[in-house]
């Protein structure tokens, strides 16, 4: 009588563990390990590549790890990182996504942060001096006179190098006309000396809508000029506007002229971190100690 009750109990756990497996649901194929921040659901960090894949297939080297998520493209090949892999930018050739995840709907206060490594005077499609893009956001045709709702980007040599980046405002209501913003750090007192001497550096942009506030950070330090938009707030992009998000690239398409909103990176990238939220000076601090 025991060895029955056992048998049949042994094929009942069988039978519920096959139908536990078979309710489960798996809407892709399994990725492999990639890198995962201590990030919840609906944490800070909305956006993250560490392009850390080391497989043949591009999209899994440059997949978003918040939401597990694949670009629409990568022709950009891996390189030496500054932690594990980066990729390395090209002429003309720049990663794409639909979106940066929920990030603009999230954002109120906001950081963008990046490890490059990049020799010598940035260059244009055509070769000659011009801006290079970590990121943009290109706007649909005809919303925004430069084809994009937000970019960032460096522009210079490794003498002096200025850091710009704008921001298109939809209008809040809706109904009030959009506007845009420049931060940039591009004055002969305010180029920085040393970025593209082809050694990694980390930057970060940290904006603060209590005093609508823009700072830049370089190697985990807060430049002192620290840019304001009067009395704005919240950045309010419209993200129903934006057709593609672009790493290494600006909002236009320009493979090998001297389009300066066309232009590509064209160094090496890494750790590339889009969050809903100002981190503070020591969070910023902490990415750049642990190479994060």
């Amino acid at each position: 009588m025991i060895k029955k009750i056992t048998t049949i109990n042994l094929l009942v756990a069988a039978f519920l563990l096959l139908a536990m497996v078979g309710c489960q649901k798996f809407s892709k194929p399994a990725m492999g390990p990639y890198p995962v921040d201590a990030n919840p659901p609906g944490g800070p960090l909305k956006f993250y590549e560490a392009f850390d894949g080391t497989t043949t297939n591009s999209l899994m080297n440059a997949v978003d790890s918040v939401r597990a998520s694949f670009p629409i493209s990568n022709p950009l090949s891996s390189t030496d990182g500054i932690k594990g892999k980066g990729v390395l930018g090209a002429t003309g050739k720049y990663i794409v996504f639909p979106k940066p995840n929920d990030w603009v709907e999230k954002q109120n206060d906001f950081t963008v942060a990046v490890w490059f490594k990049k020799n010598g005077q940035t260059l244009n499609n055509k070769g000659t001096n011009g801006p290079e893009y970590f990121v943009s956001l290109k706007a649909q045709k005809d919303y925004h006179w430069s084809n994009a709702t937000f970019f960032f980007f460096l522009e210079g040599d490794n003498t002096a190098c200025a850091v710009k980046t704008e921001f298109v405002d939809a209008g809040n209501p809706p109904s009030i006309p959009q506007s845009d913003n420049w931060f940039t750090w591009e004055s002969a007192a305010e180029k920085i000396p040393g970025l593209l001497n082809n050694q990694w550096h980390h930057i970060a942009i940290v904006y603060t809508a209590s005093n609508s506030s823009l700072t830049l950070y370089i190697d985990g330090v807060a430049n002192p000029n620290v840019k304001k938009w009067g009395s704005h707030g919240h950045i309010n992009l419209d993200v129903s506007k934006i057709a593609e998000m672009r790493v290494g690239a600006g909002p236009n398409t320009d493979a090998t002229g001297d389009d300066w909103l066309a232009s590509t990176w064209k160094g090496s990238l890494d750790q590339f971190r889009m969050y809903g939220t100002a981190l503070t000076a020591a969070e910023i601090k902490s990415l750049f100690d642990n190479k994060l």
